[in-house]
């Protein structure tokens, strides 16, 4: 049960495929300027990533390797056209407000690694829930810099209200407002990781009696340098 649920949530903060990892930060910072946009590509690529995960991990064993990353494309190509058509059939505003970063899911280095990474490597299930941790690790960090980007560049929350909390501060709607946004996240996410890792890493002792130097460890520990 425990690789079941290390596979679901490292993507969410310690392997964050954004935030930890750096992957994917065309669309991330291109659609990050509401929350609806932000919203909208982190559904649609989890969605792309769990169905291309699934789907190459039954094929993993009939996949020559020669041919193996276009065939993954190949299948991500397919569930992307897929995600394309239903934004477009029932939710066109939202395929109008991601544009040409729908369709470039196909060459989402996020979902390409971990198709290459882990679903061409291991079972269906471990699959699932990795490509499902990496979804929702994605989504959450698009959703959040997009909250704040929307937020003090437009004065609103998801559209909300039409006129704005506040005047805006056009810089961070800009390219270079994604940039400080995105930089600000890494960093803070780096801190908490580092952390967290720090409080649940669990302490070890090192008898160093049999070292041949312990004596001059001993020495430098109390000030006295070493002879070596």
């Amino acid at each position: 049960m425990g690789k079941y649920k290390e596979s679901f949530t490292k993507g969410i903060v310690k392997e964050n495929p954004v935030l930890r990892l750096v992957l994917g930060t065309c669309p991330t910072l291109a659609v990050s300027t509401t929350v609806i946009g932000g919203l909208g590509m982190g559904v649609a690529a989890t969605f792309v990533l769990v169905c291309s995960n699934i789907v190459i991990s039954l094929l993993r064993k009939l996949i020559p390797s020669m041919v193996r990353l276009p065939a993954y494309i190949v299948v991500i190509a397919g569930f992307t056209t897929i995600v394309q058509m239903l934004l477009k059939a029932f939710v066109p505003s939202i395929d109008q407000i991601l544009g040409i970063y729908l369709p470039l899911i196909v060459v989402n280095c996020i979902i390409l690694g971990r198709a290459e990474a882990y679903a061409g490597k291991h079972s269906v299930g471990l699959s699932a829930l990795d490509g499902l941790g990496m979804g929702v690790g994605f989504t959450a960090a698009l959703v959040l810099m997009s909250a704040i980007r929307e937020f003090f560049g437009s004065g609103t929350l998801a559209g909300w209200p039409e006129n704005g909390m506040f005047p805006a501060i056009a810089v961070f709607a800009a390219p270079a407002g994604g940039f400080f946004v995105f930089g600000l996240l890494i960093w803070a996410t780096n801190k908490l990781s580092a952390k967290f890792d720090k409080e649940f890493t669990p302490k070890t002792s090192f008898d160093c009696s049999a070292c041949p130097h312990a004596a001059s460890c001993e020495k430098m520990t109390m000030g006295g340098g070493c002879d070596e």
